[in-house]
C-alpha cells in the first residue's frame, strides 16, 4: 500500500510533497524558491504547479533558520498615530512594496527597553532592514547595545537604518537618513529674531533627546549670532503633544508677560499652544507669535495658519528602505535632506508695550 503524503493526510504539506508532485529532488525544489540558481524553465514550470496544487507555503522561519533574510523591512517607531511618524511610515510602506518587500510596524510607546527588544527581536526573525525612527537617547548603555545590533544585523546580512536620528559612531555598520533639525532650528528662531522678537520661549524641550538637544542648538546658535542672550528660565520641558502644548502655554502667560514669541518643539504642540492663547484672548500674531516644526498637513489647517519648520517626512521613509537594501560599497552611510522654514500667518513684530 503506497504511503500517503502530507497532503493527503491533511497535514501541511512539506517540499519533499513538492518534489514528489513534481517529479523532481528536493535541491532542485530549494533552487526553485530561493531563485539564486539557473533552473530549466520546464523544470521550474513543473514546480511552481506542484506548489500550487498542494497549496504550498513557503516556511519563512525554516528559511531564517538556514540564513536567508525574509524580505521583509521593519520599521520600529515610538507611536504610529503621531503625523510626524505616520507620514515616514507611509514613505516607508510605499518604498517598501516598490521593491518588493513586506513591512512591519512595531510601536515601542518611546520606552527604550522595548525598542531595543523589538530590534533584537527582529534581528531574530531576519528582517532584510530595520529601520528606527525617531530621537535617540543620550544613555551609555542603550547605545552600546545599538551598537551591538548594528553589528549582529550586518554580520547576517540585515542593515540597521536609523531615520530622523544621528550616527552611533564611524566605525558601526549601520546607514543613517536623517533631517536638518539643527538648521531648521536656527532658521525659524532667527525668523522670530529678525522680525524684532527678544523674549521668545520654547516649549517641549526633553533632556537627552537628540531630537530637541538638535533644536535647542539651533535656538542657541541663532541668539548667539544675533547677540541676544538666552533666557535659560523660557526653556520648558514637556511632550510632544497638543495637551502638552495647551499646559505649557497655560503656565507660561501666568507667569510671564514679556515673552512675545513661542517657538514649539512640534507642529502638535503649537496646536495645543495656540488654543491655549485663543482662550486667554490673546492675538496671533498681533499680541503673541507662535510657530511650529514638522510642517505636517495640520499646520496649514490651523487658524492662523502656522509658520513652521518643512521635514521631508516620506522622502525620508523612501530614502531609510532604498539604502537599507542596498548592499553595495558605493552605498552612501548617511545621508542627511534639507529642511526649510515655511511662512504662514502666525509671525509678526512685537506689540510695543509701556
Amino acid at each position: 500500500m503506497p504511503k500517503k503524503s502530507n497532503a493527503d493526510t491533511g497535514k501541511r504539506p512539506t517540499i519533499r510533497d513538492v518534489a514528489a508532485r513534481a517529479g523532481v529532488s528536493v535541491p532542485t525544489v530549494s533552487r526553485v524558491l530561493a531563485g539564486n540558481y539557473p533552473v530549466a524553465p520546464a523544470t521550474r514550470a513543473k514546480v511552481l504547479r506542484a506548489m500550487r496544487e498542494l497549496d504550498y507555503v513557503v516556511n519563512a522561519h525554516a528559511r531564517a533558520l538556514a540564513g536567508a533574510t525574509t524580505k521583509t523591512v521593519a520599521f520600529v517607531v515610538d507611536d504610529v498615530t503621531g503625523p510626524f511618524y505616520a507620514y515616514i511610515a507611509r514613505g516607508v510602506e510605499q518604498q517598501a512594496a516598490s521593491e518588493g518587500r513586506l513591512c512591519l510596524l512595531c510601536t515601542t510607546h518611546g520606552d527604550p527597553e522595548r525598542e531595543l527588544a523589538v530590534v533584537e527581536l527582529m534581528r531574530e526573525q531576519h528582517a532584510e532592514a530595520v529601520i528606527v525612527v525617531g530621537g535617540a537617547w543620550d544613555d551609555g548603555k542603550y547605545n552600546e547595545r545599538m551598537r551591538y545590533f548594528a553589528s549582529a544585523l550586518d554580520r547576517s546580512g540585515s542593515r540597521l537604518v536609523l531615520c530622523g536620528r544621528p550616527s552611533l559612531g564611524e566605525d558601526v555598520p549601520a546607514t543613517v537618513v536623517h533631517y536638518d533639525n539643527e538648521g531648521g532650528a536656527y532658521a525659524m528662531t532667527s525668523h522670530l529674531l529678525s522680525a524684532g522678537h527678544r523674549t521668545i520661549a520654547y516649549l517641549g524641550t526633553g533632556v537627552g533627546h537628540s531630537t530637541t538637544d538638535e533644536r535647542i542648538r539651533g535656538f542657541r546658535r541663532a541668539h548667539a549670532d544675533y547677540g541676544v542672550e538666552v533666557d535659560e528660565s523660557l526653556l520648558i520641558p514637556g511632550e510632544f503633544s497638543k495637551q502638552s502644548g495647551f499646559e505649557m502655554t497655560r503656565e507660561l502667560i501666568a507667569k510671564r508677560d514679556d515673552v512675545t514669541a513661542v517657538f514649539s518643539a512640534t507642529d502638535m504642540v503649537a496646536a495645543g499652544v495656540l488654543k491655549a492663547l485663543r482662550e486667554a484672548g490673546i492675538d496671533v500674531p498681533k499680541d503673541m507669535s507662535v510657530v511650529g516644526f514638522d510642517d505636517i498637513p495640520l499646520a496649514s489647517d490651523l487658524t492662523p495658519a502656522l509658520t513652521t519648520v518643512h521635514v521631508p517626512h516620506e522622502e525620508l521613509g523612501r530614502e531609510a528602505v532604498r539604502l537599507g537594501l542596498r548592499r553595495e560599497a558605493s552605498a552612501p552611510d548617511q545621508v542627511v535632506l534639507g529642511t526649510h522654514i515655511v511662512v504662514r500667518e502666525t509671525v509678526a513684530p512685537p506689540p510695543r508695550r509701556g
